[in-house]
């Protein structure tokens, strides 16, 4: 039987914050978060990876994009009109959409390739409150090494080891 992790460890290692380390049982990785770092209350579009204990929700991958994905995580592949809403205004406010969908929302899939696999995390979502953040999900970490817009991020080959570890119950906390 597979015990997969109860929690995650999300904590920052450089002043400006940006630059993280993610805890995830005996691995210890590098990571990203958000441009303004970390903050305790989350505001829409503000940059920041909120602190927090998270469930893991649901991962999401572009098929075929990083090979076969072990994981004990709820799974689905996205498709190019898969994307998520980020008005505060609408009333899908932090959830999914397809698209194109006629209020300001993020694409899935990404020309970057930044969201090829992603992990919703239960960031404001039971109950959602209107401009308190939407999209923060665990995904992959840009090349080039910058900063998220408010999520935490990973290199493919880590992303693919944390998942292994994840379970339904699984969370992580952001410190």
């Amino acid at each position: 039987m597979n015990r997969s992790l109860a929690l995650i460890h999300v904590r920052t290692l450089t002043a400006s914050a940006q630059d993280g380390l993610l805890i995830a049982g005996n691995l210890r990785l590098p990571c990203k978060l958000g441009r303004a770092g970390r903050c305790s209350l989350k505001r829409e579009g503000d940059g920041a990876t909120p602190r927090g204990l998270w469930p893991l929700r649901r991962v999401l991958a572009r098929r075929n994009s990083q090979g076969r994905l072990r994981t004990g995580l709820p799974f689905r592949f996205i498709a190019p009109d898969d994307g998520w809403c980020d008005d505060p205004a609408d009333r899908n406010y932090n959830r999914p959409v397809k698209l194109p969908y006629p209020a300001s929302h993020e694409e899935l899939w990404r020309k970057d390739h930044l969201y090829d696999v992603v992990v919703i995390l239960g960031h404001n979502d039971r109950p959602r409150v209107r401009g308190a953040g939407s999209a923060v999900f665990f995904h992959l970490a840009d090349p080039q090494g910058g900063p998220t817009a408010g999520c935490i991020a990973v290199s493919a080959a880590d992303m693919r080891k944390v998942l292994a570890l994840c379970g339904p119950k699984t969370k992580i906390r952001v410190w």
